[in-house]
């Protein structure tokens, strides 16, 4: 990869990376607080968590029930704030966020053909055998489900990606994944239509819940994230060029091309991983950047990693609170980042409009 000028780069205070640092101890701290807290939260509290390494019982609820939950909340809001700042820089845009690209409808599509499929489809076209396989092995229906998601939301970034004619230009790229979106979500309300037992099953995709995620989807998230991380890592400094405008990166001798496919990739991977495994989770990838930003002004390498952070604190936390805000019934933690997202954004549009004056 081409070195870049540190002159017009290094633009962060010369004092940020001792806070870079302890802001990121301290939301490690945070995070595995906010994992012992979820590990706990349910009917039998914090008496589950001391008697787990004593009683079967209780180390399956802490083991294989609450723990994997809240390490994929953890994991998927990681990947969606990744995502999201890399949107961000990728098109200069503070509003980016990781489903810009058709990613979302294009899962959302995916696991709606799944569902006509293995449901009222399968039972017509498949003579039942499908329905009978997935009573017989619920595990390996999911894991269908889990792949289509993954697979459509590649293929709705690779559909924007035909239509803007590759990554040259960021404005048709932009666009192209704002018509695919749209596009796809039609056809996913005319497949609910077709088949209406097929929106009532969509219900939680849409929504976004953690609950369903265990041992064998963490591992998922975590070995797409922690590969993820260091090509971002990698690509950090194109990013931080990008900022300073296409024609100052070209005059660095950057290759823009292959350098914005593989961010790219790592945005469409990254969204697709968190999506197929908890569904639509919206705002924590718009946000955690934001956040990010405000706690320490640096370059793009610090902020994929606060960033990656803070989503995973987000999404840890608002999981544990989908438990309790309605106890004891679950609210979806999709609803729950929605409001508290758009409420924080809001907040930030007013905090700035005043500011201007």
């Amino acid at each position: 990869m081409p070195t870049l000028a540190p002159t017009a780069l290094d633009a962060a205070p010369p004092r940020a990376a001792p806070r870079v640092l302890w802001l990121a101890f301290t939301l490690i701290v945070l995070s595995l607080l906010a994992l012992a807290w979820g590990a706990s939260v349910g009917s039998t509290g914090f008496d589950s968590l001391r008697r787990a390494f004593d009683d079967p019982a209780a180390a399956q609820i802490v083991w294989d029930i609450r723990l994997p939950r809240t390490l994929g909340a953890w994991l998927a809001g990681a990947l969606l704030a990744l995502a999201g700042a890399v949107a961000q820089g990728l098109f200069r845009n503070p509003l980016a966020d990781p489903f810009l690209l058709g990613s979302a409808s294009g899962a959302a599509l995916a696991v709606a053909l799944a569902y006509a499929a293995l449901g009222v489809g399968g039972m017509v076209a498949g003579g039942g055998s499908v329905a009978l396989l997935q009573a017989a092995s619920p595990w390996l229906a999911r894991l269908g489900f889990t792949g289509a998601a993954f697979l459509g939301a590649l293929g709705g970034v690779l559909l924007a990606l035909m239509l803007a004619r590759g990554v040259q230009q960021t404005l048709r790229l932009l666009l192209a994944g704002v018509v695919v979106g749209f596009v796809l979500g039609a056809v996913r309300d005319l497949v609910q239509l077709a088949q209406p037992d097929v929106l009532q099953a969509m219900q939680g995709f849409t929504l976004g819940i953690t609950g369903f995620v265990g041992w064998g989807g963490c591992a998922v998230m975590a070995a797409v994230l922690a590969p993820l991380m260091v090509l971002a890592w990698a690509l950090a400094r194109v990013l931080d060029a990008l900022a300073l405008g296409e024609a100052t990166a070209l005059s660095l001798g950057l290759p823009l091309g292959p350098l914005r496919a593989l961010l790219v990739g790592v945005l469409a991977l990254a969204t697709g991983a968190a999506v197929a495994q908890t569904g639509l989770i919206g705002f924590v990838g718009l946000v955690a950047p934001h956040l990010a930003r405000s706690l320490v002004r640096c370059t793009h390498g610090p902020l994929l990693l606060l960033s990656t952070l803070v989503g995973g604190l987000l999404l840890a936390l608002a999981d544990v609170a989908s438990r309790l805000v309605i106890a004891p019934q679950e609210l979806p933690v999709g609803v729950l980042t929605a409001v508290l997202g758009g409420a924080y954004l809001l907040w930030l549009m007013n905090r700035r409009a005043g500011g201007a004056r």
